[in-house]
C-alpha cells in the first residue's frame, strides 16, 4: 500500500509540477521571466531538486524502501506520461524527422531506449558533483582566492527552445543540456585544484597526451615527471605569486625559461581577456 501510494502521490506533484512549467509561458512577463529563472542556476538547481532529489528523499523517509521504490516508479511514470501527452499536443512534430527515430532506425529500437535509461544510472554522480560545486567549491574562493564563477554560464538549459524538439527527444536533450553544464563546470573547477596542488605531469604518456584535452597545463606549465621538488617548487612560485589562483591556462601566460619562449599560453578568461604576464621559471625546471 506504501509503494502505490508513494508512486501516485510523486506521478501527481510531478505532472503538477511540469504543468505549472508549461503554463509560465503564457503568464506574460513575469511568466517569462520566472522561466528564465528556473532555467539555470540557481533557479534550475531548484527544478532538479524538486523533480530528482525530493520525491525519493521524501518517500524514504515516509515510508521506508517502500516508499523510495514507490517514488521513483512514480518519477519514471512522469517522464512517459508526460512524453506522451507532450507529442500528442505536438503531432505536426511527430511526422517530421526526429533523433528518436533515426538512432532507433540506426540502432534498433531496444537498444536504443535501453542505452538511454542506462544514461540514467549516472545521475546520482551528477548530483553529488553538482553539490560539491555548491557547497564546497566557494570554500577554496575563500581560503585560497581560487576564481569565482558564474554558474548561470554553465548550469542552465536552452534545447526546450529548439523548434521541433518534443517529447522524448526533448526529455533527454534537456537531461544531457544540465548534465554537459555540471561535468564542464566541475571539470573547470578541478583544473585549478589539480595546477594549484599537483603540477606535475604523470609517468604515462599516454595519460598525458589522452588528458591535456581537459586539462591544458599539461602542456602549459606542469614540470616533467622526471624532474626534482624544487622545479615543482619553482613552478609554483612563478605561477601563483602574484595571487592569482586559476590554472594557469585561463590566463594569457608568456613563459620562458632561461630567456627563451616556452610556449604560448594564449587561453582567454570566461568573458574576459586577460593581459599576458612574462613569467620567468629558474633554470632548475
Amino acid at each position: 500500500m506504501n509503494l502505490l501510494l508513494a508512486t501516485v502521490v510523486t506521478l501527481c506533484a510531478l505532472l503538477a509540477g511540469a504543468g505549472a512549467l508549461h503554463l509560465l509561458s503564457r503568464l506574460g512577463q513575469p511568466g517569462r521571466r520566472t522561466s528564465e529563472f528556473l532555467s539555470c542556476a540557481p533557479g534550475l538547481d531548484i527544478v532538479v531538486a524538486y523533480f530528482v532529489v525530493v520525491p525519493p528523499s521524501v518517500g524514504a523517509v515516509m515510508a521506508g524502501w517502500a516508499g523510495l521504490i514507490g517514488a521513483m516508479g512514480g518519477q519514471i511514470a512522469t517522464v512517459l506520461i508526460w512524453m506522451f501527452i507532450h507529442e500528442q499536443a505536438n503531432r505536426s512534430a511527430l511526422r517530421g524527422p526526429r533523433i528518436v527515430k533515426t538512432l532507433n532506425r540506426l540502432q534498433g529500437r531496444f537498444r536504443n531506449h535501453a542505452a538511454l535509461w542506462v544514461t540514467s544510472v549516472a545521475l546520482p554522480g551528477f548530483l553529488f558533483i553538482r553539490v560539491m560545486q555548491i557547497a564546497f567549491y566557494p570554500m577554496l574562493v575563500r581560503l585560497l582566492g581560487f576564481p569565482r564563477y558564474r554558474q548561470a554560464e554553465w548550469i542552465n538549459v536552452s534545447r526546450q527552445k529548439f523548434v521541433g524538439l518534443v517529447g522524448h527527444d526533448l526529455i533527454w536533450c534537456l537531461y544531457c543540456d544540465w548534465m554537459t553544464g555540471v561535468y564542464a563546470l566541475g571539470a573547470e573547477m578541478l583544473r585549478n585544484v589539480e595546477s594549484f596542488w599537483c603540477p606535475i605531469r604523470f609517468a604515462s604518456g599516454r595519460k598525458c597526451e589522452n588528458c591535456k584535452l581537459d586539462f591544458p597545463d599539461i602542456e602549459r606549465g606542469w614540470v616533467t615527471a622526471d624532474a626534482d621538488m624544487a622545479a615543482v617548487v619553482n613552478m609554483l612560485d612563478a605561477m601563483y605569486a602574484d595571487g592569482k589562483r586559476s590554472w594557469f591556462g585561463s590566463r594569457r601566460v608568456d613563459l620562458t625559461i632561461n630567456g627563451k619562449p616556452a610556449g604560448e599560453a594564449d587561453v582567454e578568461m570566461r568573458g574576459t581577456v586577460m593581459q599576458p604576464r612574462v613569467v620567468t621559471v629558474p633554470s632548475s625546471l
